[in-house]
């Protein structure tokens, strides 16, 4: 079985089963939407049909808008199809996170060397969507209720073991978030062990929203990540 069919397979299988805060819903794009599972198919095939070992970057969890409509994480539709060259859905969603993560893989050498050097999931692998009456839902993040983080600590320590053996590399992971994420990632592999280094990498949202304009500056940021821990050397 190859590192692509090991990831179909897991997140095939991939449900939790738990008392959520009230206002707040799962999303599980893997078992909701048979049209995802082809897209996922489609990418993973392309990207990772061999035995070749995978550095991992973990982000927070999927939003509504990346890999809650396409299950790439960081990957909406258009960057499915103009940067990944698949089909996507029917319906086209645009994410600035996923803007700045193809970006960024261009600014490394491509779509491609990223991918044969990287293997992108989230610290918690399944997306949360609030529920506000009278607006739109929004996408919840794993940490914004202390309550839910630690009922999820037990089945995200489950997660990132499982990622470890798909992948066969622990030497290092990219955090994306160098604020909560990273805390809370950083403080559970001190207790568990499952990495020998965390590094944090500026969260692709934040940088859209607030770091725009050194957004060039943030590429290098990430490329000099890469290099600095022997993952690839980026061809600029």
């Amino acid at each position: 079985m190859n590192l692509a069919e090991k990831i179909l397979q897991y997140n095939s299988n991939l449900e939790f089963i738990g008392k959520l805060p009230e206002g707040i819903s799962m999303m599980n794009p893997f078992k909701e939407n048979d049209e995802i599972k082809v897209i996922c198919e489609s990418f993973y095939r392309k990207f990772y049909s061999d035995n070749q070992k995978r550095f991992i970057m973990l982000g927070i969890n999927p939003g509504r808008l990346g890999a809650g409509a396409t299950g790439i994480p960081f990957t909406d539709t258009k960057r499915l199809t103009e940067n990944c060259g698949l089909s996507g859905p029917a319906f086209s969603t645009y994410e600035p996170s996923s803007v700045f993560m193809y970006e960024m893989m261009e600014h490394c050498g491509g779509v491609k060397n990223f991918y044969d050097n990287i293997y992108v999931n989230s610290v918690f692998p399944l997306g949360f969507i609030k529920n506000v009456q009278g607006s739109k839902p929004v996408n919840y993040n794993y940490y914004d209720d202390k309550n839910l983080m630690n009922m999820l600590i037990p089945f995200i320590k489950k997660h990132i073991k499982e990622q470890i053996e798909i992948c066969g590399e622990n030497d290092v992971v990219f955090c994306l978030g160098s604020g909560k994420n990273y805390q809370f990632l950083q403080k559970l592999n001190d207790e568990s062990g499952f990495f020998k280094k965390v590094v944090p990498l500026e969260h692709p949202r934040y940088i859209m929203q607030y770091k725009l304009k050194l957004k060039k500056t943030c590429f290098d940021q990430y490329a000099n990540a890469f290099h600095e821990n022997n993952v690839f050397t980026p061809i600029i």
